[in-house]
């Protein structure tokens, strides 16, 4: 399959959000990427729901909620409410992670699991069947705008061979450091989605850059 590109609204002008919302529509992203933090998992707060009921109203491309919070089964009902399509919570913050992907699939949403940088992909050998996704951070979690961890080439290529291993279909996402200068590496090593987000929305013409991000060869 072709990869897939999820600009991060974490990235976007949250005083002109809706215009934001309305540029990735007419782009070519696939996803859009919204990052749930609490402060609690991560030292940053992100989108509560009065805001994330407005973006649903607005997005016409498939949520893709990334849930960087503690206890993420309390909350599966209601973002399914919000129209997210794909739900990843982190494998940190899920000590029975089987029954929590269990739930996401129950919900019908597109299950995914987490690992942030210094958590193995060998964490998932025991669940990879189940997964839809998994999201590998290539930057610490909570803030945007950071540098790109370079382990993250092998740690893709660890998480293809168990992919293969195991005979799934899994989609490998990465998120954190994304742009035109280390995406075209990712995607050889096996990268299927690509978050991104300051590299979208602090760029002249947004539009362009996704376009670029999307025919990458």
């Amino acid at each position: 399959m072709s990869h897939l590109v999820a600009p991060s609204l974490l990235s976007a002008n949250f005083l002109n959000l809706g215009e934001d919302i309305e540029m990735l529509n007419r782009s070519e992203a696939d996803w859009i990427h919204l990052d749930i933090m609490d402060g609690v998992f991560v030292p940053n707060i992100s989108f509560g729901f009065p805001v994330i009921e407005k973006i649903a109203l607005k997005a016409r491309k498939p949520l893709d909620v990334h849930l960087m919070i503690i206890d993420p089964d309390r909350y599966i009902d209601r973002f399914r409410e919000n129209k997210a399509e794909i739900i990843t919570v982190h494998s940190e913050t899920c000590p029975h992670l089987h029954r929590t992907i269990d739930f996401i699939k129950k919900s019908g949403a597109k299950a995914g699991v987490a690992l942030n940088p210094h958590s193995p992909v060998a964490l998932l050998t025991n669940i990879i069947r189940d997964l839809d996704l998994v999201l590998l951070m290539s930057v610490n979690p909570g803030f945007g705008g950071q540098k790109f961890i370079g382990e993250t080439y092998e740690k893709i290529l660890e998480l293809e061979e168990l992919i293969a291993r195991k005979n799934t279909k899994t989609l490998v996402e990465v998120d954190g450091g994304v742009d035109l200068t280390n995406a075209s590496r990712l995607i050889e090593n096996g990268a299927n989605v690509l978050v991104t987000g300051n590299a979208v929305f602090t760029s002249p013409s947004p539009i362009e850059t996704i376009h670029r991000l999307k025919n990458l060869q």
